[in-house]
């Protein structure tokens, strides 16, 4: 159980030095896309729990929301350029929707307590 707990620390302390590197990276060249940094902490967060997973570490279901929340915000982000739709794209709403769907995906495949 000790091994357990030391790992999931040393996972999350490495997790949050990526970001906090990745987070200086895109501060550091602003040639970069808008929307790079969200996708790539989006993508430290997932691979967090894909790391706590393989190593029989509880995932947590926080880290993965957020993790999914960012990928989405920075593809939408990344993509709005590209589409060049006719309107502004409304990525709050959108990643309201996605939360929403995750919270109650989550209620709908977990067991019941009967």
């Amino acid at each position: 159980m000790n091994i357990a707990r030391t790992s999931k620390l040393n996972l999350e302390g490495i997790a949050w030095g990526l970001i906090f590197v990745w987070w200086g990276v895109t501060e550091l060249f602003p040639l970069l896309p808008e929307g790079t940094g969200a996708v790539g902490i989006g993508l430290i967060l997932i691979g967090l729990n894909m790391a706590r997973s393989w190593r029989g570490i509880p995932t947590s279901a926080f880290t993965t929301t957020l993790g999914i929340l960012a990928l989405v915000w920075g593809a939408l982000t990344l993509a709005i350029p590209v589409l060049h739709l006719p309107f502004q794209l409304p990525v709050f709403a959108i990643l309201l929707i996605v939360f929403g769907l995750i919270l109650a995906g989550r209620e709908i495949v977990r067991p019941s307590a009967a």
